[in-house]
């Protein structure tokens, strides 16, 4: 009785893991779709497409995946009409929020981000209320296969900004435009897993909070990112 039990455990969690790996291979697919649009679906000739295939490939979304939204996209004479929208906030603690959005319909979008604010303890602020807390950046975290005096150097060389040495990882920030520069450097020298390779927004200042207020954040961001429209949500929860 208890093997069953332990097997419908880890059944059930491992559905939980694929629908959540599912949802956001979704959301990456709807990127890849609104970036390949109007292109020849080469990356190396568009390059908010490929900033958008790191993206992918560092969240292991599969070849045929990626290539079918790329197809999807190219092969479109109309197809999906998705517009980018940016919805700016505050959750519990004054906690700034900001959240990217790719819709097709911005009145159900617009209503289901300002419910999901409400019910959590945050509000809806106006354009711009939160932005100027965030910048963009490239963000690489890498792996441990080089020296940590190896990949600093690599990573400065290469024009990054920072490099942050981790207990498991390397934490590497870059302008946008020398994302890719720094991302192929350290392949070069043998970095062998990227954790994470995107182009994001990075807060400018963290705000600490104790465990119970931390908590209630990051149930009104999980919150947020259940929603299907939502690309990213972005906080300067420290």
């Amino acid at each position: 009785m208890s093997g069953h039990s332990k097997w419908a455990t880890i059944h059930r969690k491992k559905g939980e893991l694929d629908a959540a790996r599912g949802k956001i291979f979704q959301k990456i697919a709807k990127e890849i779709y609104v970036a390949a649009k109007g292109t020849n679906g080469n990356p190396d000739d568009t390059p908010s497409l490929r900033a958008v295939l790191e993206k992918a490939r560092s969240a292991n979304m599969p070849k045929d995946n990626i290539q079918k939204a790329i197809d999807k996209a190219i092969g479109s004479s109309s197809g999906e009409d998705y517009e980018s929208v940016r919805y700016e906030g505050y959750g519990p603690n004054g906690v700034a929020i900001m959240i990217d959005c790719l819709t097709d319909n911005r009145n159900r979008t617009a209503m289901l981000v300002r419910s999901t604010l409400t019910k959590r303890g945050g509000n809806l602020g106006t354009d711009g209320s939160v932005s100027y807390l965030f910048e963009r950046k490239g963000v690489i975290v890498t792996d441990k296969s080089i020296s940590e005096d190896d990949a600093m150097m690599v990573s400065l060389d290469n024009g990054a900004l920072d490099f942050v040495t981790n207990d498991d990882n390397y934490e590497i920030y870059t302008t946008v435009e020398d994302f890719i520069k720094v991302k192929d450097a350290l392949e070069r020298v043998g970095i062998k897993e990227f954790i994470t390779s995107e182009i994001t927004y990075v807060a400018r200042n963290l705000i600490e909070l104790d465990e119970e207020a931390t908590e209630k954040v990051q149930n009104l961001i999980d919150s947020l990112e259940d929603i299907d429209d939502v690309q990213n949500v972005y906080s300067n929860l420290g």
